[in-house]
């Protein structure tokens, strides 16, 4: 893992560049704050999306400006959808689609490392009421990642207009 100054950043974007890179049918990926609960005040976004959140479960001093944290990386995967589910319908393969997506959410994210974390494992799975005609389900993450923002770099330098004398010490 590297040692970015914004490591929550860091991890999003490195979140988010793999879900777009690894599952077609995502159409939107960003930070949750409950955008589905707003939709008629939220900005217009495609389903399927994945929104991430991001909590600290544990911190761990590793240093006196290094700390590991034991994050939980929850993926709110949300599908909009007017078709239905259940047995028989005639558009149940299209409704059941964001299942395809939640399991291939899973194949990347689940036993996967990146530059920002490691051994992320899937910990819970839960299905969340919208109120609208949307499915939307909390797929949470476990991984360990060093948060080195208070970390203080300091640069090799030299001393100008200093002079060293070598003298021997009698004992």
């Amino acid at each position: 893992m590297s040692a970015p100054q914004n490591w929550t950043k860091a991890l999003y974007k490195e979140l988010a560049e793999k879900i777009t890179n690894s599952i077609a049918a995502i159409e939107w990926v960003d930070l949750w704050h409950n955008q589905v609960g707003f939709l008629e005040n939220e900005h217009p976004f495609p389903t399927p999306a994945v929104f991430l959140s991001f909590r600290s479960n544990q911190l761990k001093d590793l240093s006196q400006k290094v700390q590991q944290v034991i994050l939980q990386v929850d993926f709110y995967l949300y599908f909009e959808t007017f078709t239905d589910t259940y047995k028989g319908s005639y558009n149940q393969d299209e409704a059941l689609s964001f299942l395809d997506t939640i399991d291939e959410l899973n194949k990347i994210m689940h036993a996967s490392s990146g530059e920002n974390y490691t051994g992320m494992k899937r910990v819970s799975f839960n299905p969340e009421d919208t109120g609208n005609a949307g499915n939307l389900y909390r797929i949470s993450y476990e991984c360990l990642s060093n948060d080195y923002t208070a970390f203080v770099e300091y640069e090799n330098g030299t001393f100008a207009d200093m002079e060293v004398e070598r003298f021997i010490v009698e004992p």
